[in-house]
């Protein structure tokens, strides 16, 4: 076997193992404010997201995916051919390796933060710090405080207002059935915006703002109304969970998107980096940006989805029950507020994570309940494997990078 055909066997393990881990962290966290709140159950969750990842991934997945993650690293590292096949290989496994480590301790961190820093210690080990863009790096780090701080703020301030509109009434159900078309109708403005904006497959539409806007703000209206009549029909006045239970319903919509939006925006992390090591076997070069297989988009899935499966509780547990206690209205805030502050933040050219607002949108229902509400040592820990995400992907990538290049 030659050194390339057994380089792209292990590159498909790789990315299998990364595409796992991606499920087993990132998509598990999204799911979490969903069975924290028990609008869903595990089993619920793990079936949903699955089946969601791997259509997401298949249809609506990065089609073509840039060389180099973010732009942190020069693309002429990737001149040498086999250098290059090298450095790919040594940063799937690099990334898969810290997100395993993280995943194995219970904390959320970010896969797409894991795979820049893995670059960045290929990016050093083949040309030095001159190659690696530290200005891009730096807003990498801004995002640890932009993604969570304007998540906390969405949930706490949406969290308020359903407080003092709904809850904090006696005809709490009805308050939450009448305001439903609102409430769903956001939802849905957001979650059609983030497909037409965010996604590869706005992308390939190239939909001009303002008719995505508009678009948007028919189908909110429209399902708005639909949804507010289907909540009238199957949920009893009497229900004995009142406006929660509305909640719970419009809570497993909004499941429903993050698990397709993450299918279709993250399988890039795994699939990325083995897509390069394929056409450098296939072609012998890859330029700055390289079309992805659809086989490799259906790989990437699977993974996920094995991913959810077989340790998605873990993370699961630590946002949904470990930070503060969620309840099925707090849960929509979490994920409305995550959802928008994803789309927000990315159409403003910010650096942010899902993983990131996820945590931070749960910190902002908690402490509208009050400091005492959060389990500030849970938070910490969190914040501290996001800060060492970066650099123990790097320092991994490098090492892994230094012995492969001895060995061959």
């Amino acid at each position: 076997m030659s050194l390339e055909l057994a380089i792209l066997v292990a590159g498909y393990v790789v990315g299998f193992y990364m595409a796992w881990n991606i499920g087993a962290n990132d998509v598990a966290n999204s799911m979490a404010s969903a069975v924290g709140a028990k609008a869903i159950t595990l089993r619920q969750a793990v079936f949903i997201a699955g089946i969601l990842n791997i259509v997401g991934a298949t249809f609506i997945g990065a089609h073509v995916t840039e060389t180099i993650r973010s732009g942190i690293v020069s693309p002429e590292v990737m001149e040498n051919p086999d250098l290059a096949m090298l450095g790919a290989f040594s940063a799937i496994l690099a990334a898969a390796l810290w997100v395993s480590f993280a995943t194995w301790k219970s904390l959320p961190v970010s896969t797409t933060h894991s795979i820049v820093g893995a670059m960045i210690g290929y990016g050093i080990s083949a040309g030095g710090f001159s190659v690696i863009n530290w200005k891009g790096l730096g807003q990498v780090a801004a995002s640890w405080v932009i993604s969570p701080v304007f998540a906390l703020i969405i949930a706490y301030v949406l969290f308020k207002i359903i407080v003092a509109l709904v809850i904090s009434h006696k005809a709490s159900f009805i308050r939450a059935l009448t305001l439903s078309p609102v409430f769903i109708g956001i939802a849905i403005f957001v979650v059609a915006l983030s497909f037409l904006w965010k996604t590869p497959l706005g992308s390939t539409f190239k939909v001009e703002p303002p008719i995505a806007i508009i678009g948007a703000t028919a189908l909110a209206v429209l399902l708005g109304i639909i949804g507010r009549n289907l909540l009238a029909r199957f949920i009893s006045p009497d229900h004995p969970k009142g406006a929660e239970e509305v909640f719970r319903r419009i809570q497993i919509g909004t499941s429903c998107y993050v698990a397709l939006a993450q299918g279709a925006n993250d399988v890039a992390n795994a699939i990325g980096p083995l897509a390069v090591i394929y056409f450098l076997v296939k072609t012998g070069s890859v330029g700055s940006q390289v079309p992805v297989p659809a086989f490799l988009l259906v790989f990437g899935g699977v993974g996920i989805a094995t991913g959810v499966a077989m340790a998605g509780y873990r993370v699961m547990d630590t946002i949904g029950r470990r930070i503060t206690t969620l309840s099925n209205t707090r849960g929509f805030c979490v994920d409305f507020a995550a959802a928008t502050t994803v789309l927000a933040a990315s159409k403003m050219g910010l650096p942010v994570s899902t993983t990131h607002a996820a945590v931070g949108g749960v910190l902002g229902v908690g402490l509208a309940r009050g400091l005492e509400a959060v389990n500030l040592m849970v938070v910490a820990r969190i914040a501290m494997y996001w800060v060492l995400t970066v650099p123990a992907a790097a320092l991994t990538s490098l090492l892994i990078f230094k012995i492969l290049y001895a060995i061959f």
